[in-house]
């Protein structure tokens, strides 16, 4: 998808994820891919997460939690063109994981 200059947006961001496991603790699967082809890779990605925490480490260079519903994807690395994040995570329910901010050159 591209604006009117032709740069990405926040809407090159896609992000979902499922339930991976039924057995103990419930475990996610998230995935969130950069699908601009054009312009420059966002970086500095943050998301809504509210108190995010998983009983299963996520490793804190993929996705990290800094305050409340803010989490920083990638540390704050650019996301590449086709490049997929992909991390599990496990807790009682689902977080919604929802685009906050980027920074798009």
């Amino acid at each position: 998808m591209f604006d009117s200059s032709g740069t990405c947006t926040n809407r090159d961001i896609s992000i979902s994820q499922s339930r991976y496991s039924s057995t103990g603790i419930p475990q996610y699967v998230v995935q969130i891919v950069n699908t601009c082809v054009s312009g420059c890779a966002p970086s500095n990605i943050h998301l809504h997460c509210g108190w995010f925490a998983s009983a299963r480490i996520v490793n804190p260079r993929t996705f990290k939690r800094m305050s409340y519903d803010d989490c920083l994807l990638n540390g704050g690395r650019p996301l590449r063109t086709s490049q997929i994040i992909r991390f599990t995570y496990s807790n009682s329910f689902m977080y919604s994981l929802t685009f906050k901010s980027a920074k798009f050159c």
